[in-house]
């Protein structure tokens, strides 16, 4: 009987820690599974890039060697008792200071004129072709350029590169007493460079209605986020952008096409893309000609995705929605051997907030948040983007894994006066967080965006190296 009661104990314990064995042995081979294809996908993008490893790579190591910021909050300013009654709050934190257009430290988000950069006949010292993020960006002909919430278009046709984006040189007033800061459309404002660096004005190449106030581009309403492609098959660029009413109820994707990237662009329709609602979006277009929409919907509680038709003036009935429920704006993707990424801001209208990276094996995802990419400059700036919002991302040319991220430091006080944040961003690392629909962290790597001062582009030589 005594032996008897051993086996049974024995079979007992035994199918008590059965199911722990078990699931012990899952996750055991699913680790060795998941390193496996880490190592197989380190190794093909180690064949991929230039034979020594992008992060030995001389300039990679000069782009990240990031900057601190040290930006403190003035003290308290003196009011009247009276001023207290009628406003009674004051700045409490950087990012109120922000966007405080009395704000004492105003200057440290927005320099004026006299710290300007751009191409200009007196430069011809070191630091010509420096960028410095935040300061006013000039044109060949010296004035601000006027491109916000812009893209690029790298033109294969003339070798050039074209700068899209709003111009919104004019008076900033409020719609009325709750409603949001906001200029008249003047139109689309475009820019030409062969270096990225010296921009010449072309004009503005798609032009506000002024009398017609039922027209989609009567000054009265919203243009926002123009982005061009050009379709090959039809030999047309076309735009794409966000229209709407000053009350941002319309909510719809505007088209317009031309002949030529520096237009004039002729103006079609504008729609509501498979039926929902469509605020800050932006226009991709893949290695094999299929050109995407990305759009905030919902109420902005989620982003859409879709194939353009082959023409690219609408939008094919597939769509997916990713990013549910997270609230995202401001899309800003690209792609990275095989790997699409995007860039996105939070909404919290023109106040910065925190930018998140995701990436996705297919553009139709799923996609999975990286974590936050912004490295450098402190908490405050990583927590706001560098007090900016995404845009647009372009390939660094020359140099593989290594890109430029391009961002808007919005001023609502003074639109025109907007910034732009043009910052080294490089693929690589460990991702922040784990993965939301599968087991562990993945196998793509981390987007990080440094923060400078300033920095420059390298030159063909320092090309060469790499």
């Amino acid at each position: 009987m005594r032996v008897m009661k051993n086996k049974h104990y024995k079979k007992a314990t035994f199918l008590r820690c059965s199911p722990f064995g078990l699931v012990s042995t899952v996750v055991g081979c699913v680790f060795m599974i998941h390193l496996t294809m880490l190592y197989s996908r380190s190794y093909s993008a180690d064949l991929d890039d230039s034979p020594q490893l992008l992060i030995h790579h001389p300039i990679v190591r000069e782009l990240e060697r990031v900057e601190e910021e040290n930006i403190h909050m003035p003290p308290p300013r003196k009011r009247s008792p009276r001023a207290i009654k009628r406003k009674p709050k004051i700045p409490t934190t950087l990012v109120e200071e922000f966007l405080d257009e009395n704000s004492q430290i105003r200057h440290l988000f927005f320099p004026d004129m006299k710290s300007a950069f751009g191409p200009t006949k007196e430069d011809t010292n070191d630091t010509s072709h420096y960028y410095f993020p935040g300061k006013i960006w000039t044109d060949t002909e010296g004035n601000p350029i006027q491109a916000h919430g812009g893209g690029i278009l790298f033109d294969e046709i003339s070798k050039v590169y074209y700068w899209y984006g709003e111009y919104k040189d004019g008076p900033t007033y409020l719609s009325h007493k709750k409603g949001a800061a906001r200029v008249d459309i003047i139109g689309v404002g475009c820019y030409s460079s062969k270096d990225l660096w010296t921009w010449k004005n072309e004009g503005v190449v798609l032009a506000a209605e002024e009398t017609d106030e039922t027209h989609d581009l009567h000054k009265s309403n919203v243009l926002e986020r123009p982005k061009v492609i050009y379709n090959s098959e039809t030999g047309k660029y076309v735009m794409w952008m966000h229209i709407d009413d000053a009350n941002y109820t319309k909510a719809s994707v505007g088209v317009a096409i031309s002949d030529n990237p520096t237009g004039p662009f002729d103006y079609l329709y504008s729609r509501s893309p498979h039926g929902f609602d469509s605020r800050d979006m932006t226009v991709y277009k893949d290695d094999d000609n299929i050109a995407y929409l990305i759009y905030s919907s919902e109420d902005n509680s989620v982003l859409h995705i879709g194939p353009l038709t082959e023409n690219y003036l609408d939008v094919k009935p597939v769509m997916k929605r990713i990013m549910v429920g997270q609230h995202r704006e401001a899309p800003a993707i690209f792609k990275h051997q095989n790997t699409y990424y995007m860039i996105t801001s939070g909404c919290t209208g023109w106040a910065p907030n925190e930018a998140l990276a995701h990436a996705a094996e297919s553009i139709m995802g799923p996609w999975e948040t990286l974590g936050n990419p912004c490295v450098g400059g402190n908490n405050i700036f990583r927590s706001t983007t560098f007090f900016a919002q995404s845009t647009f991302v372009i390939p660094l040319p020359g140099v593989p894994g290594v890109y430029i991220f391009m961002a808007d430091r919005w001023n609502p006080a003074d639109l025109r006066d907007s910034r732009y944040l043009w910052l080294p961003l490089i693929v690589g690392g460990p991702a922040d967080r784990p993965l939301e629909y599968n087991f562990g962290f993945p196998m793509w790597s981390r987007v990080s965006v440094y923060w400078h001062r300033q920095w420059r582009l390298p030159s063909a030589r320092e090309k060469k190296i790499a």
